[in-house]
């Protein structure tokens, strides 16, 4: 079973309604923006940049989009604003196609064989531990054996948290007490991944230390420790970002990645905002591909980013 099976379920639907608030948002400014106009010139272009701007599409990114539109008037002579709405779309698309690496919606292929490793790192508060418990429902629900690994110990509630989870996902749990050394955890965790054939090793991590020496240096421990055991560990470190803190998720991600190597992102909490631009705009600018997004509170409302499919969804009226 590829990637894409274990996160396919009810899909369209969920995606079309998690993206709701942002896409009435959207085209609420949109309309505003061309009322009473027929052709995009340039008072249209300008109205349109603040709307990709104001819906926390990013700067960098709606400077890319207008050029780009600026471009097909330029070689079309006459656009109407009628035609806007697909313009729009075609070349928010084509922006995010070009950043190949981002691609996760065409992966098909078996998990590797031996326990593959994620580690998750992230603030607190950004749906971190949600989206463990999600991921590991999915794992365990395509048949997947999957174990997670407490290794936040500088909050009691974060393990305590991971329980809860681990009980609803119907997976084991690997913990040691509040204080506890997390390369401790992590160590412990992959022995036991190891001995028992998993095939799924989630790890937890602290989502905030006082300084980022000390995070980068705690981070760094945790992925040594688990090389002993399997050498090419973590395989992924995923990042989770609150999509309803909007621009705040781009520094959020530049804050994390300036201290660990971070080579997934999971982008959250979209259903209760609408500021869903930030997924275009992060996946545009970050050298990091989007992997995930969450589109709703349920267990089942984990999805792989497919972006063709986030646009399209976006841009339906």
């Amino acid at each position: 079973m590829g990637i894409l099976d274990i996160f396919s379920k009810n899909r369209e639907e969920k995606l079309d309604k998690g993206l709701s608030k942002t896409r009435t948002s959207f085209f609420s400014k949109l309309s505003k923006a061309v009322a009473g106009k027929s052709t995009v010139d340039s008072a249209v272009l300008d109205d349109l940049e603040e709307v990709l701007i104001s819906s926390d599409v990013g700067v960098a990114t709606t400077i890319k989009i207008i050029e780009r539109i600026e471009e097909r008037v330029a070689r079309d002579k006459y656009l109407g604003t009628d035609e806007l709405n697909r313009i729009l779309r075609d070349e928010v698309v084509a922006l995010l196609k070009e950043n190949s690496a981002s691609d996760f919606a065409s992966v098909t292929t078996e998990l590797g064989k031996g326990p593959y490793v994620i580690m998750v790192v992230g603030v607190n508060g950004v749906g971190k531990t949600t989206t463990i418990g999600k991921l590991a429902h999915k794992f365990k629900s395509a048949g997947k054996k999957v174990v997670l690994g407490a290794a936040d110990t500088f909050r009691a509630a974060a393990v305590d948290q991971l329980s809860i989870w681990s009980e609803r996902a119907d997976v084991p749990i690997v913990k040691q007490g509040m204080g506890s050394d997390p390369a401790s955890v992590a160590y412990e965790t992959l022995e036991y991944a190891v001995r028992n054939d998993f095939d799924i090793v989630i790890i937890d991590t602290a989502g905030r230390l006082h300084n980022k020496v000390n995070l980068m240096n705690e981070l760094g421990k945790v992925k040594r420790v688990m090389k002993k055991i399997i050498p090419d560990a973590p395989q992924e470190v995923l990042l989770i970002l609150d999509g309803s803190t909007g621009q705040n998720a781009f520094e959020q991600a530049r804050q994390f990645t300036s201290v660990t190597e971070v080579n997934a992102l999971a982008i959250t909490k979209l259903d209760g905002t609408a500021k869903g631009g930030v997924v275009i705009g992060v996946s545009d600018q970050m050298s990091i591909p989007v992997k995930y997004i969450g589109v709703g509170e349920g267990i089942d409302d984990l999805q792989i980013f497919d972006r063709e499919a986030f646009v399209e969804t976006l841009f339906q009226s």
